[in-house]
């Protein structure tokens, strides 16, 4: 099994409480059917970010100006599999989109 990063960019929360409690119901069943699929739930991201360049230089934003939202890890078989299991994820509700990035193990 390998290893996937499901980092999401963009959406956004609803903002009554009815509509984030059933956004809320949808992320806790999602991640309850990926099982021990599921390596780390994540967390959502603040607009606050900082990219340091090859040089060491910084500047405010993200690299490349898109924004990300938050991420999620889970474990599949392929690539093909964690991409399924992404498009099932609540985060979609909202707007955001999701990329699906494999990660190798490194000693």
């Amino acid at each position: 099994m390998t290893k996937y990063l499901l980092l999401y960019s963009g959406g956004s929360m609803p903002h009554s409480e009815a509509e984030q409690k059933q956004v809320m119901d949808a992320w806790n069943k999602w991640m309850g059917s990926l099982g021990k699929g599921l390596i780390d739930g994540g967390d959502p991201f603040t607009p606050n970010a900082m990219s340091v360049m090859t040089d060491g230089s910084t500047k405010e934003g993200p690299v490349g100006g898109m924004m990300a939202s938050g991420y999620s890890i889970i474990e599949a078989d392929s690539l093909d599999a964690a991409t399924k299991m992404a498009k099932s994820c609540p985060v979609l509700m909202g707007g955001a989109k999701i990329t699906v990035f494999e990660t190798f193990h490194v000693m």
